[in-house]
């Protein structure tokens, strides 16, 4: 009788394993992946960063708009790398951009980023997906300002991916980012 409880147990077990790995599926794979059921909530401080376009998750006039808190709130990466803009190897930090557009429940293949300066440039999202690309908020341990790039730089894992060290992508790597339209 007691091996058949155990039989009976090990099988609810299986069946509630596998249920809880289909749930957690189902969750990450809603729009805005795991974050689909957080509010975006309101900045506190300048804002930094808009994300618009095919978004759902807004928080100020149908868009979703970060500040340098809620930036750094989210898991933080960092990317030791060279780029032909600084001096030897450079060590960035900030979000994974992938987490970022999926806090904005952000849908859509393509990013066109903005500069402050105007510069605008087509990303694919699939870069950000592939690469593990993030939005830099710091240089070498040290908040990036306008003057240092800042407060935002999109930067690539060059050194682990050397097939990224081509003009294409570097193009891409847009320093003092201010929006990111999702199309």
């Amino acid at each position: 009788m007691q091996g058949n409880t155990r039989s009976r147990n090990a099988a609810c077990r299986s069946r509630c394993g596998r249920l809880v790995w289909a749930l957690c599926l189902v969750v990450w794979l809603l729009p805005g992946g795991a974050y689909a059921d957080d509010a975006l909530p309101e900045p506190q401080g300048r804002i930094i960063l808009t994300v618009s376009g095919n978004v759902s998750a807004t928080n100020h006039d149908g868009v979703a708009v970060f500040d340098r808190a809620m930036l750094e709130a989210m898991p933080q990466v960092t990317i030791r790398t060279t780029t032909p803009w600084l001096d030897g190897q450079a060590e960035f930090r900030g979000p994974l951009a992938r987490e970022v557009l999926a806090r904005a429940g952000a849908r859509g293949e393509r990013l066109v980023a903005h500069a402050i300066n105007d510069y605008v440039v087509n990303i694919p999202r699939a870069d950000v997906e592939r690469f593990g690309v993030i939005l830099a908020l710091e240089l070498n341990g040290k908040p990036m300002r306008i003057r240092d790039k800042g407060p935002l730089w999109i930067i690539y894992p060059w050194a682990e991916h050397t097939e990224l060290q081509i003009g294409t992508y570097y193009e891409r790597s847009v320093w003092q980012l201010k929006q990111l339209h999702v199309e």
